[in-house]
């Protein structure tokens, strides 16, 4: 007969599984999912330095070393695509792996992760405020959050020496997403140990092991700046936040509804934790500990956020410093931990009045909950000690935070199903006829690839293209280098003022910086200064014929969407 601990084992790994499977219904798209094209195509040139090595940001400075390095091996061997699946696969499993670890200390009975998970996806999709997600395509912050959960999972049991390195493998893989992880739990540290008669110390080994480990993503992300003028780094910083990433960084960019929709789930955080504090016989105080530790986690995510608030408010005042500040990406944390301790509270709720699927808590904190007695010594006037009973207002609103949840994300899920293209290349993300129907987004979808295809295999591996402004998968298709790319916005300076220069000249203001200019002159210049010799157009911006020498399609070649031309020679 098989023991407790290996029944106990056994479900956890098939717990383990079931979270990726959910993973992967909700995120298991065709590849590339929207920053996959962007990472893994540095990946590919961090391990093949020949590869696309005329590309501005491919061959610029590697912010991302670690992920690069664990992730992007498979890329000598295989495609980008079978690369992408094997990194969801890992980054999905570490995610699994953290939440069930988490929920399993905080929630007693079976399963919990599967309500938490739904809940917590559910949240960060359509309660975020500057555009965050967690479950998806594989990127950086993908296993820098697994990491943070495991963080969370030793936290919650005051086990801070393994938080602190867990949180150094984190800044590791993304040294934004761990290190604001970090601030986030010295504020736990401070508001929970401090005082403590038994408080854990904060400056042990383990704290400068953890920080150690936290060099190998901050060292590669200060080496981009050394050297740099301070007028190249304002420069820069300018375009980054008031430019190219505003919409996750600048606050004066985000829409009302974001604020209200994030303010919503802080708002509903905050009750069904209050609620929970009511309902004193439902947990044992070990229980209510660990929440109390996790909502000081989750307040300093909170808090940081109101700090980049606060940094937002200065471009009118010091715009060069508020550039560079903006920088830091304060929202992120908030984005992913607010509605991870909604799900983890609402989960709890559920699991303490189940209904139809949840195993009540275990006899153990059962019994230990009846135990506690109340206010009034514990008794009653007239019989036996009174317990408080559990909050109806709470398990309701847990119920319906649940269901709602559910909803939400069953529908995302269909209706990326039903695109049947991959994120990266629908019509929404790219900004152009968000309204084409599925059928016209397919045909669009097939004729890009039709035409990264034939690039690949009737151009030298050493060109450089002239590239249509609404799309990001080139490089990951065709595999040859692009003048410029809105997506792919290289990290360091001196890159970063060109990429600006390059998008500037190819795709000026005047146009609408959608479309590139047919001007002869133009052209010949873009020839000359970028060494480019083929320009790939969309039709459907440029018209259908262009006074240009047309490669692609000819003869029996039929391409509706896209054309490749040959720009002209200075000589002509």
């Amino acid at each position: 007969m098989p023991t407790k601990e290996s029944s106990t084992k056994l479900r956890t790994i098939v717990e383990i599984v079931l979270l990726t499977l959910l993973f992967f219904v909700y995120a298991g798209d065709m590849a590339p999912m929207v920053n996959e094209a962007h990472y893994l195509v540095k990946a590919k040139n961090f391990w093949d330095a020949a590869w696309c090595q005329n590309d501005l940001f491919t061959a610029s400075g590697k912010a991302h070393t670690t992920f690069y390095f664990l992730f992007g091996w498979p890329t000598k061997f295989l495609s980008l695509s079978a690369t992408a699946w094997i990194g969801r696969v890992a980054g999905w499993l570490l995610l699994a792996f953290g939440l069930q670890r988490l929920t399993a200390r905080v929630i007693p009975g079976e399963f919990a992760s599967m309500v938490v998970a739904i809940i917590w996806i559910a949240g960060v999709e359509h309660g975020n405020l500057a555009g965050e997600w967690v479950v998806g395509g594989i990127e950086a912050k993908v296993p820098a959050y697994g990491f943070v959960l495991l963080a969370l999972s030793e936290m919650v049991d005051r086990r801070w020496n393994r938080v602190w390195q867990l949180l150094g493998i984190a800044s590791a893989f993304h040294v934004l997403s761990g290190g604001w992880s970090v601030i986030a739990a010295s504020l736990a540290w401070l508001m929970t140990e401090h005082k403590r008669p038994d408080g854990k110390a904060f400056f042990t080994p383990a704290l400068f092991v953890g920080g150690a480990i936290a060099l190998f993503g901050l060292v590669p992300a200060f080496y981009l700046t050394i050297g740099v003028p301070r007028e190249d780094t304002v420069a820069a910083a300018e375009i980054y936040s008031y430019f190219r990433i505003k919409h996750h960084l600048l606050p004066a960019d985000f829409q009302i509804w974001w604020f209200v929709r994030h303010g919503i789930l802080i708002a509903l955080t905050v009750m069904l934790y209050t609620l929970t504090l009511k309902s004193a016989s439902a947990i044992p105080d070990s229980q209510r500990q660990q929440l109390r530790l996790l909502l000081w986690f989750t307040m300093g995510a909170v808090l940081i956020a109101f700090a980049g608030l606060v940094v937002g408010s200065l471009p009118a005042y010091a715009p060069e410093l508020a550039a560079k500040l903006l920088r830091y990406y304060w929202f992120r944390l908030t984005d992913a931990i607010v509605p991870l301790m909604l799900a983890i509270l609402a989960a709890s709720a559920v699991y303490r009045q189940p209904i139809f699927f949840c195993k009540p808590a275990d006899s153990a904190s059962t019994d230990a909950a009846s135990a506690i007695k109340s206010p009034t010594n514990g008794a009653s006037k007239n019989g036996p000690p009174i317990t408080p009973k559990p909050s109806h207002w709470g398990n309701t609103g847990s119920w319906l935070v649940l269901l709602a949840s559910a909803t939400f994300f069953a529908m995302s899920t269909i209706k990326r199903s039903h695109l049947g293209i991959p994120p990266s290349a629908s019509h929404k993300l790219l900004g152009w006829a968000p309204d084409a129907t599925v059928q016209q987004q397919r045909a669009g979808f097939a004729d890009w690839l039709a035409v990264c295809d034939w690039v690949r295999e009737s151009t030298a591996k050493d060109e450089v293209l002239l590239t249509p402004r609404h799309q990001q998968s080139f490089k990951w298709y065709a595999e040859r280098a692009e003048i410029v790319n809105w997506k792919d916005v290289p990290q360091d300076a001196e890159s970063l003022l060109e990429w600006d220069h390059r998008f500037a000249d190819v795709f000026p203001r005047r146009l609408g910086r959608v479309r590139v200019t047919i001007k002869y002159a133009d052209l010949k210049r873009y020839r000359d200064k970028y060494g480019v010799r083929f320009m790939v157009v969309d039709r459907r911006i440029t018209g259908p014929n262009l006074p240009l020498v047309q490669l692609y399609p000819v003869g029996k070649e039929i391409n509706a969407t896209y054309a490749v031309y040959e720009l002209p020679h200075a000589d002509r």
